[in-house]
């Protein structure tokens, strides 16, 4: 690769214009930028492996460390060891993020807030596989997401999108891989109650948020509603509120 060359990275919906150049990922610098690098450095304070921030660039967008490897999305399922060891990350960082509070108030507008209110924890709100970097490295990326909500919504989406985001997996397999993360996570027996119905309700939230989009011309997710991504959250709220008993047996074991 010619390290003085600026090459489009694909891969994500909902960032444009997001480019490697040489070791670094360029892409928009947004208002709560500041904060989430901060929140960034304060994880990588507590020994968790995140993108290193550097900074703004000369065209004033953010500038990051590039993590060489390759998606989780894009690899077979995790086996349930792996599982596991996603879980403690996702355990980590949620401690890590507990207490936060940015140095300069943020304007944080959440993709899908948590219902009710009652956020308490900065999160970075999509750990899932499509974020997840394997390779000499085990690392999240893309936290412009970040804003506030709890443990349960924040871990609510991981689990659904790392172990019950495919609608024809025989639910009892599905199951043994949430239990897997679960643990690895050593949720309290009050947050392993409680997540199955977070899991359904942070399916169906993410299913209207697009179907919403559509209708108001909100882009890119009004575009994404209709290009496959509608019917695939349609058919995973499904799924999971379907077969909700087995996930709570699996959990409560």
């Amino acid at each position: 690769m010619d390290l003085e060359q600026e090459h489009p990275l694909s891969g994500g919906n909902a960032t444009e214009g997001v480019v490697r150049l040489g070791d670094t990922v360029r892409k928009p610098w947004e208002p709560t930028t500041p904060a989430v690098h901060e929140l960034m450095r304060t994880v990588a304070a507590a020994g968790i492996d995140v993108p290193e921030p550097r900074g703004r660039d000369e065209r004033g967008r953010q500038v990051l460390e590039f993590v060489p490897g390759s998606l989780a999305l894009d690899g077979p399922p995790l086996p349930l060891e792996q599982l596991a060891d996603v879980g403690a990350l996702i355990r980590r960082i949620h401690d890590a993020c507990e207490g936060f509070r940015p140095s300069t108030p943020a304007p944080w507008e959440p993709l899908l807030p948590v219902p009710g209110g009652g956020a308490d924890l900065i999160c970075h709100g999509d750990l899932t596989p499509w974020n997840l970097i394997l390779g000499e490295r085990r690392v999240f990326i893309d936290w412009d997401g970040t804003g506030p909500s709890t443990r349960l919504w924040d871990l609510a989406y991981s689990a659904q999108a790392f172990c019950v985001n495919d609608v024809g997996a025989v639910p009892e397999e599905a199951a043994a891989r949430l239990a897997a993360l679960v643990d690895g996570y050593a949720a309290s027996p009050a947050l392993r109650a409680e997540l199955p119905a977070a899991m359904s309700a942070r399916a169906e939230a993410m299913w209207r948020m697009l179907r919403d989009a559509h209708r108001e011309g909100r882009e890119p997710w009004g575009s994404m509603f209709v290009t496959g991504h509608g019917e695939h959250w349609r058919g995973v709220a499904e799924y999971v509120e379907r077969h909700r008993e087995v996930w709570v047996e699996a959990l409560t074991e």
